[in-house]
């Protein structure tokens, strides 16, 4: 199992890297291609809304991106180091970050549960962590 990590500061330039990296990975590892733009998509989304929770509650610290190349699953993990702005913006209620906006938080994760079938969104020690996985094409 290879594990690519990359960490970068909560700044929205930082979220393309993200994307075409994290793209380039799951294309070595046998993505699919015509899944490819899924990820992309799927991957901009969830570092953009660790961007926000960053930026919304004033938190330093960076935004993590894991990408496991599994024996049969390529899995993405996005987490933010918000803490409990991670939790607010989680929460079943909807709510966002203080100063945040709830109707954003809730239309990321829509667009990304829609992208991805199978995306977990929960917590780490750090904060806020979403987990991603598309299936792997044997070679």
């Amino acid at each position: 199992m290879a594990t690519v990590e990359l960490r970068f500061s909560a700044l929205p330039e930082h979220v393309r890297t993200a994307r075409l990296v994290a793209a380039a990975v799951a294309r070595r590892a046998g993505v699919d291609e015509s899944a490819l733009d899924e990820v992309r998509l799927a991957v901009g989304e969830a570092c953009s809304r660790a961007v926000g929770l960053h930026q919304q509650g004033g938190v330093g610290g960076a935004v993590r991106v894991a990408l496991i190349d599994q024996e049969k699953r390529f899995v993405i993990e996005v987490g933010d180091g918000a803490g409990e702005h991670s939790e607010l913006a989680a929460s079943a209620d909807g709510g966002a970050a203080e100063g945040g906006d709830a109707s954003d938080d809730a239309l990321g994760l829509a667009v990304i549960t829609g992208l991805v079938e199978d995306v977990e969104v929960g917590r780490d020690d750090d904060g806020g962590l979403i987990r991603m996985s598309w299936p792997i094409n044997p070679a």
